[in-house]
């Protein structure tokens, strides 16, 4: 599974909208849209705040497997 794909199953999976995600995230609706999209790649403090948010690793969260 791609980061983009995980993403939208996460956020699903907890019952929030897009836009719920951006508000926690502090930033745009659209700049989320595009990280599911796959248009663009989030950044490293993003990325944790995400793995914060839903309470997984990294690892979990960027579908890194060893």
């Amino acid at each position: 599974m791609e980061l983009h794909e995980n993403l939208i199953q996460l956020r699903k999976a907890h019952g929030f909208s897009q836009e719920e995600v951006a508000e926690a995230l502090h930033i745009q609706g659209r700049t989320y849209q595009n990280y599911e999209y796959g248009t663009r790649l989030p950044p490293l403090p993003t990325l944790i705040a995400l793995a914060d948010l839903y309470d997984i690793s990294l690892d979990e969260l960027v579908c890194r497997k060893r």
